[in-house]
């Protein structure tokens, strides 16, 4: 993973810049006005955990995939992840990766949320530890 930060960011701005996404009563993703600004803040948090889980909520298993990719590339993440080595789904689904084992399954999916959750997990005290989200599929285009 990266180990750079983005400049004047702290932890605490970080997680208040993402509090609104956090257990938001949404359905879709709408598009956001700042989404640079979440991108920076989401990385300060990722950098501050030990691993991250992502949790992502999609129309399509391939649409899954792509935002999995983005998310995990933009996080700093070099994995090659095996399409193949899931059980292909029609509809919705919901899409699971694991940063610390780097494994992931997928399962159908049949609630409103659309959209990705990152569950940043540390065993510190100081480190991070939250869970935010709904983000959008496309958040790091």
């Amino acid at each position: 993973m990266s180990s750079s930060q983005p400049a004047n960011l702290s932890i605490e701005a970080a997680q208040q810049t993402l509090e609104a996404f956090t257990c938001a009563e949404i359905q879709s993703v709408n598009p956001i006005k700042n989404p640079d600004q979440i991108c920076a803040a989401l990385k300060v948090l990722v950098q501050n955990s030990e691993y991250q889980m992502l949790g992502i909520c999609a129309d399509s298993l391939d649409a899954a995939w792509n935002a999995l990719e983005q998310y995990l590339q933009k996080l700093g993440y070099n994995i090659t992840l095996d399409r193949n080595a899931v059980e292909a789904i029609e509809g919705s689904v919901y899409l699971k990766f694991n940063g610390r084992s780097q494994s992931y399954y997928v399962s159908p999916y049949t609630e409103k949320y659309r959209g990705v959750l990152v569950s940043c997990q540390s065993t510190d005290d100081t480190g991070v530890n939250g869970t935010y989200g709904h983000f959008p599929l496309d958040l790091f285009i």
